[in-house]
């Protein structure tokens, strides 16, 4: 679940503010007003639509986040790749099969 520090980071990053509690209205704005230079204090409303957009971008993301701990190792493919430039492409082969295996078990959605 995203929480308000992440939406507050995502619509004013550098901005200086502290949460004592759950709620928006728990957040202190410690960054100087607009008129001196700070950013603009974003509304309760304006908070829950950038918490609403940042869960739904990373739900949208779910089937990266399954495919990593399934993908062969980086070290597998310097290695298939060093094969292939000897003239071997089999581990090569084997390594973009595995890779296509996983792709299609977590499917990226339309």
């Amino acid at each position: 679940m995203i929480s308000i520090p992440e939406a507050l980071l995502s619509l004013c990053p550098g901005a200086s503010w502290t949460l004592r509690g759950d709620f928006y209205g728990d957040i202190e704005w410690s960054e100087p007003p607009v008129s001196e230079g700070g950013q603009k204090k974003p509304t309760e409303e304006e908070v829950n639509l950038e918490i609403e957009r940042l869960q739904t971008e990373y739900n949208q993301k779910e089937y990266q986040r399954q495919r990593v701990p399934e993908y062969p190792s980086i070290t597998d493919y310097v290695d298939a790749c060093y094969w292939a430039s000897k003239g071997d492409s089999t581990k090569l082969d084997e390594y973009y099969a595995k890779c296509e295996e996983v792709k299609l078990k977590y499917p990226k959605p339309s």
